[in-house]
């Protein structure tokens, strides 16, 4: 079933993935334009679905929005294996309250029998989960940065699939939990429950080395971040340093980029780069990499939690205010 979103100046219609854009109704000869425009104040909740593909999940959901008066601005839906997966964004010019609307989704969610999460930018403050493997690099540099009171967000988890950098966050003060279930279904069921006990608003994938399913994925939209080590979307997947290595390139990089169902091809946030000299080997190219790894994740990370990041058509846009 299409969905409508509202755009600047165009609609856009979403096909389970595709996109077309459909030009606004022409004017009138007796339009005018407004000398100014009030800019209304708005609250956003952000809506997810996943469960199992059926009729009428679509219909479901955005008449709901409607008939709390809100505005849908944003719907993306997609459909992997028989998994159905769809966010909304409803926004609303008046008060809402929000307990009353989260009980009425759920209900909503158990009728339709699927599973539906509401996410509120009512703090300002946003809790950050950060997920690892064994490179502490761009652990270290967020660690570093909230022991400087310089990211706008609390660091209540890390996350990881083995004990190698316990000591960090033990020195940090930050909870550290372990999940090395090798069913990744499963892995991931336990990992969706630690991250509602501690409400997570923003996940960093710091050298996470687990590839995250849709199921996961679609629950979070533009709330992951992975650093990946190349200049996407050339080498994408593992051992990226080695593939530039061996194919000789001249420069190469990291990305920065807000994680989808697709491995390696979400929007990108941000890109740096340096100069491979003749000299270099794969090691020091490894270890000039993973440097910039951590400075670019965290660029990233801050300008997200600064509501500064807006995607639009599968790219990142920069706010201005």
């Amino acid at each position: 079933m299409p969905s409508l979103v509202k755009g600047a100046g165009l609609r856009t219609l979403s096909l389970r993935g595709s996109w077309v854009q459909i030009p606004p109704p022409a004017l009138s000869k007796n339009y005018k334009y407004a000398e100014s425009t009030t800019v209304v104040k708005k609250t956003i909740v952000g809506i997810t679905v996943v469960g199992k593909d059926k009729e009428g999940i679509v219909a479901a959901f955005t008449n709901f929005a409607f008939q709390q008066k809100g505005n849908i601005e944003k719907v993306n839906q997609n459909v992997i294996k028989g998994l159905f997966g769809m966010y909304i964004e409803v926004s609303f010019t008046k008060k809402i309250d929000i307990k009353k609307f989260d009980k009425d989704l759920q209900k909503l969610a158990k009728q339709q029998k699927m599973e539906v999460s509401a996410h509120h930018e009512v703090n300002s403050k946003k809790n950050i989960a950060v997920f690892v493997t064994k490179e502490d690099n761009s652990l270290k540099a967020l660690l570093d940065a909230r022991s400087k009171h310089a990211l706008k967000g609390k660091l209540c988890l890390i996350l990881a699939t083995e004990k190698t950098l316990s000591s960090m966050a033990k020195k940090g003060k930050v909870p550290f939990v372990v999940i090395n279930e090798k069913e990744q279904s499963k892995a991931e069921s336990k990992i969706l429950s630690i991250c509602k006990k501690y409400n997570v608003d923003l996940i960093v994938l710091a050298r996470y080395m687990k590839i995250l399913t849709p199921n996961f994925v679609w629950r979070y939209p533009n709330r992951i971040i992975n650093i990946h080590p190349s200049l996407l979307p050339a080498f994408p997947g593992a051992l990226a340093y080695a593939q530039a290595y061996e194919r000789g390139t001249k420069i190469v990089g990291v990305t920065a980029h807000y994680v989808t169902e697709e491995l390696d091809q979400g929007p990108i946030i941000f890109q740096d780069s340096f100069t491979v000299k003749p000299e270099d080997s794969l090691e020091s190219i490894k270890t000039k990499g993973q440097k910039l790894e951590a400075q670019t994740v965290l660029k990233a990370v801050k300008m997200h939690l600064d509501n500064k990041l807006e995607v639009r058509w599968r790219k990142v846009h920069t706010r201005s205010k």
